[in-house]
């Protein structure tokens, strides 16, 4: 019985087979066949290769949300050289919200030489390329959100000339915690000091043809600092034509967390406009010589999330791959092979010519074929 019920079953599965097997004495090979086979196989293996590498790859997800975190802090990393001594100049940030001085105890006053060196000159053009670039191929941050912590460090390289060079400029670096709101953050004569009603800086003991506010930002970003992003501001270089200028940099700063099968930060990315103009008070341009950086907040956040083609995605897609290679060219073998009968048919049709038929006497044709006579001699 059980036996029986085996074999019952085992006919059933044989009923559901969906890939008969065809005897090998019933299959036909033939050279155009063999020929759209190779063809068939090389397309394979190149799609799939092609397949696999797109497998490998990664893309960005941008999503947008509003940002909700109003009570942190945010961080800006600053590195300014400007074309003055130390003890002219003075930094600080007033919060609107407040309408305060921002403490600038994170910064620190380094004097430098404003003139780079022949390799920190270098530095500067490839940095000033890529931003070129960034600005036409938008796709190419994708790629450096990709190898952030990967690539080689964005910072200016040491000078490698004499270090006695006597210094003319002045390095401001560091970082400083603000309020999330628009503020200003500036860079002019005297050092800041304290007020009631706002701010102000000790500028009366500066000779005005000490003024010279040609500026060099090397390094300008907004929360956590990301070593290899490169920032819109990095590589900026401004030379003053007048001592009583002032330059403008009007900032939009949008909150970005960044996932990344390498990293997870909480940063920011930005946009700018420039604007420079000369003080000239009898001219009607009225305002202060220095340089000027107002930022504001948008209030949406972005979420940058690195992503990987599932497997079984890659899966399908090679199985549709090849299975599609294989069924479209097996179709257009047998097209080809179909047409190729029809030609060869006509010209067999239009080389034949019927034998004349052979008249009776009684108006009757003869339309049999002559036979064959065996000539004996």
């Amino acid at each position: 019985m059980r036996r029986l019920n085996r074999k019952r079953t085992l006919s059933l599965v044989k009923e559901l087979d969906a890939f008969p097997k065809v005897p090998d004495s019933y299959v036909e090979t033939s050279a155009s066949g063999g020929t759209v086979s190779l063809i068939a196989f090389t397309t394979m293996a190149l799609l799939t290769i092609m397949e696999f590498s797109v497998y490998q790859d990664t893309w960005m997800k941008y999503e947008y949300e509003v940002d909700k975190d109003f009570s942190s802090k945010l961080r800006i990393n600053i590195d300014i050289t400007v074309a003055m001594k130390c003890q002219y100049v003075g930094a600080d940030v007033l919060d609107l919200a407040e309408t305060m001085v921002a403490s600038a105890d994170g910064l620190s006053y380094e004097p430098a030489v404003f003139d780079l060196s022949p390799q920190q000159r270098e530095w500067q053009r490839m940095l000033q390329l890529i931003q070129s670039r960034l600005q036409e191929e938008h796709s190419l941050q994708d790629v450096i959100f990709k190898s952030a912590f990967k690539s080689a460090s964005t910072a200016l390289p040491p000078r490698e000339d004499d270090p006695s060079l006597t210094p003319d400029a002045c390095r401001i670096h560091g970082h400083l915690y603000v309020n999330k709101v628009a503020g200003n953050f500036h860079i002019t004569v005297g050092k800041a000091i304290p007020h009631p009603r706002g701010h102000a800086h000790l500028a009366a003991l500066v000779n005005h043809d000490s003024y010279n506010f040609s500026h060099r930002i090397d390094h300008l970003s907004f929360g956590e600092l990301v070593p290899g992003i490169i920032n819109p501001l990095d590589g900026t270089e401004k030379i003053a034509v007048d001592h009583n200028q002032m330059f403008q940099y009007f900032i939009t700063v949008v909150p970005t967390k960044l996932h990344t099968y390498k990293i997870s930060a909480d940063t920011h990315q930005f946009s700018v406009t420039e604007r420079e103009r000369i003080i000239n008070h009898a001219a009607g341009s009225h305002g202060v010589s220095g340089i000027f950086m107002k930022y504001d907040l948008s209030s949406l956040m972005v979420t940058v999330t690195e992503e990987h083609m599932p497997f079984w995605q890659f899966f399908v897609r090679l199985c549709g791959i090849i299975g599609g290679i294989f069924s479209t060219t097996g179709m257009l073998h047998g097209i080809g092979k179909f047409i190729v009968e029809i030609i060869c048919c006509r010209f067999r049709l239009g080389s034949y010519r019927p034998v004349h038929s052979v008249p009776f006497e009684d108006g009757h044709t003869d339309n049999h074929l002559p036979l064959l006579e065996n000539n004996t001699h």
